[in-house]
């Protein structure tokens, strides 16, 4: 880009003057005098050859924390276009350290997952950066902002926070390189990767053994010498340097794995002809100029690189004895490396894999970012002070990077893409499905919003949800604008369905044991039936008739043909009785002796429900005889501190303990699970095979967790330790386990 040289006032001269006017001796957090970061960053921009009101934004963007109402006395004085760039530009600086917090993402170890994570949270950021100005002018100030900032602490020798090397490597110089902006790119990585880096900056400074400058002004002069020759040849031809800085030759050396001495291309230029011919004839005048060397000529003329990538590349010996690349394109080749699918940055950004030549397709984000890089050349190209001067910035006044998405961030500075027009619904189900149904209420910057408010690039979102609940169906309803996002609405659909399912069973269930109460089949077996009647499952039955989609009559016929009966059941319906002995519930002996107390009316207690070989003991009742508990019962020993004398010593008899007593005891086995269809039908399955009698049923459903607790009768305990067992490998099942 073009660089002005005036020796007369600067045009921003005014907007300084208000700065020292308003800012006294005021400092940024850096250090840095307010008035000088000014007068340094609007120096940057006009480099740049903005128009003049983006030169005064950077001078006065800083100075607003110190001005009342600055929106209305900066438009007063400076006009509506400064106050809004302002404004713009204020906005993205509060964004802060957000950066690198957003991109690092809570990991739990270094690994793979989450240095992906890592990578595509700093391109969301770069994205977000770019999408939240709207005026790519306000990028352009940012970016002259940071390198000011980075020249004050490398001028006063001190370091930046600890964060400020890595954003800016990571956010700020790859924006500036993707815009084409080169004097800020090369100078934002040099000083990030000084302090980033000290160590190894300092040892590759020196290994360059010579300075910038220097390097600078051999390039120049090899320029010179070829343009001579050039134009004795009459070959038309763009001849620029290309001098490498410290930055990039680290990466290259980190890239390819070469040692320093290894790297041909420390200095380098580029020569750009109008047509292929002239490419091999330039080629020709370099090596006749200048000695080859044989291994470093590449043709990607005749074999372009795999992304398309064209252009001839030669390394040759300078008059000092030091190695140059030179590269050589056309006009064509140039621009489709700097805008197409090869473009620059791309494998520049890539890293290891991109010096591999590996690189990712375009897209739409991709040819945006072309567009305003065109524009900004376009831009340099005009002649200053020309009719057309102002038609450019008039255009980048108007330019958007017309995303696909915006980018929010979470209060842990995490950044979120979303489709535009997302509302918080949106964003909670982009987080997490259990979230959107809960969602009540949202705090954007934190302030509590409406639910169908449209989110805007940069603002941090809270949701407030319950702990329970499902969504609404208005968020279905589009007039309403609950939802914009595909996803989220198919989530909520889901949802609903999942419902309705339930409903449909329920429904179904009840209206086929009507039916078979009716018909008096209440025992036929209902797996038999369903598959008679070709479904799956009982289930998928009760489903259809819900819906009113398959007739009872159907079921009627069926029940008039041969069905298997189940055996004779008690509570629930599912469970057969497969038990053998007589229950103590129902009047069997329970096997209890109690020393010293002939013929005493005992009962099992029904908070602990013992049962052979538990330790047990006796404690009287009023009326009712003894009631046995285990020893560990919280009930019975509450009752023993109160009423010690009432205790008796009990024990099973040696029959029960021998395996020889025909009696079983009524316990509880608890159960959690995680709701599915089938899981009543398979846990019912274990009993039937242990041969447990079910006696009783209580079931809850939470969340899509069930909480059961089934009575069964058992012979001894150590049924139940087995039963537990088999309990806990059915699929869902959490946890199972003997009720205390």
């Amino acid at each position: 880009m073009m660089v002005e040289t005036s020796t007369s006032a600067p045009p921003y001269e005014d907007a300084l003057a208000f700065v020292r006017e308003h800012a006294h001796d005021a400092r940024l957090p850096s250090g840095e005098l307010l008035a000088d970061h000014a007068a340094g960053t609007a120096a940057i921009v006009s480099k740049l050859n903005v128009d003049p009101p983006a030169v005064q934004a950077a001078a006065l963007f800083a100075l607003t924390p110190h001005l009342r109402d600055p929106e209305t006395l900066l438009a007063e004085r400076f006009g509506e276009e400064v106050a809004q760039l302002v404004g713009d530009v204020r906005k993205l600086l509060r964004l802060g350290t957000v950066s690198l917090r957003a991109a690092q993402t809570p990991m739990l170890d270094a690994g793979r997952d989450a240095q992906a994570a890592r990578r595509a949270q700093i391109e969301a950021l770069r994205k977000m950066l770019l999408a939240f100005a709207q005026d790519i002018r306000v990028v352009l100030i940012r970016l002259a902002s940071r390198l000011q900032t980075l020249r004050y602490y490398a001028a006063t020798k001190t370091a930046p926070p600890p964060d400020a090397a890595r954003e800016t490597l990571d956010i700020y110089a790859p924006l500036a390189n993707r815009l084409g902006i080169w004097q800020l790119k090369w100078e934002l990585e040099d000083l990030a990767f000084r302090f980033e880096d000290p160590d190894t900056y300092k040892r590759i400074a020196k290994l360059l053994d010579e300075k910038r400058a220097e390097r600078e002004t051999y390039v120049a002069g090899a320029i010179e010498r070829l343009k001579e020759e050039l134009a004795a040849a009459q070959i038309q031809a763009d001849v620029s340097g290309r001098p490498k800085h410290i930055y990039s030759i680290w990466r290259k050396m980190r890239g390819k794995a070469l040692d320093f001495a290894e790297l041909y291309d420390v200095r380098a230029f580029r020569v750009i002809v109008p047509d292929i011919k002239d490419c091999y004839t330039v080629l020709g005048i370099v090596h006749n100029l200048w000695q080859p060397v044989p291994k470093e000529f590449d043709d990607y003329i005749s074999r372009p690189k795999p992304n398309g990538y064209k252009s001839l590349h030669t390394v040759v010996i300078g008059d000092d004895g030091r190695a140059f690349e030179v590269q050589i394109r056309t006009h064509e080749m140039h621009r489709f490396a700097e805008y197409g699918v090869a473009a620059h940055w791309r494998y520049k950004e890539a890293g290891t894999r991109g010096y591999g030549g590996q690189v990712t397709a375009s897209d739409k984000y991709d040819e945006k970012i072309a567009w305003l890089r065109q524009l900004l050349a376009w831009k340099d190209d005009v002649a200053e002070g020309g009719p057309d001067a102002s038609k450019p910035w008039e255009q980048l006044r108007q330019a958007t990077l017309d995303d696909d998405h915006l980018y929010v961030l979470t209060p842990q500075a995490r950044v979120i893409a979303l489709p535009q027009g997302a509302t918080p619904v949106d964003f909670a189900y982009h987080l997490h499905s259990d979230l959107g149904h809960r969602c009540r209420g949202a705090r954007v910057d934190g302030a509590m919003v409406p639910l169908n408010t449209p989110l805007q690039n940069g603002q941090t979102v809270e949701i407030v949800a319950v702990k329970e609940g499902g969504p609404s169906r208005d968020w279905l309803n589009p007039q309403l604008g609950y939802l914009h996002s595909a996803r989220a609405r198919q989530k909520v659909r889901a949802w609903f369905n999942a419902i309705e399912l339930q409903e449909n069973i329920a429904n179904g269930r009840a209206m086929v044991e009507k039916t078979l109460q009716r018909e008096g089949k209440t025992s036929v077996n209902l797996d038999q039936l369903a598959a008679k009647l070709g479904f799956k499952a009982p289930e998928d039955l009760f489903n259809v008739v819900g819906k009113d989609e398959y007739s009872l009559r159907n079921i009627e016929q069926a029940l008039s043909e041969a069905v298997a009966p189940e055996p004779q059941i008690d509570v629930p319906a599912q469970f057969e009785k497969r038990g053998s002995g007589a229950s103590v519930a129902r009047g069997a002996s329970t096997g209890v002796l109690v020393v010293g107390v002939d013929a005493l009316l005992t009962q099992l207690a029904r908070c602990c429900r013992p049962a052979p070989p538990d330790e047990i003991s006796g404690f009287v009742t009023r009326g009712k005889g003894m009631s046995v508990h285990r020893s560990d019962c919280v009930t019975f020993q509450r009752m023993a501190t109160r009423a010690p004398e009432r205790v008796l010593q009990t024990a099973w008899s040696a029959d029960v303990l021998g395996g020889r007593g025909s009696s079983v005891y009524p316990i509880d086995i608890a159960i959690e699970a995680n709701d599915r269809q089938g899981l009543l039908r398979d846990i019912s399955e274990v009993f039937a095979r242990e041969k447990m009698n079910v006696v009783g049923v209580k079931s809850m459903t939470r969340r899509n967790a069930a909480f059961m607790q089934f009575t069964v009768e058992v012979s001894s305990s150590s049924q139940v330790q087995r039963a537990c067992s088999l309990l806990g490998e059915v699929s869902g099942v959490v946890r199972a386990s003997r009720k205390a």
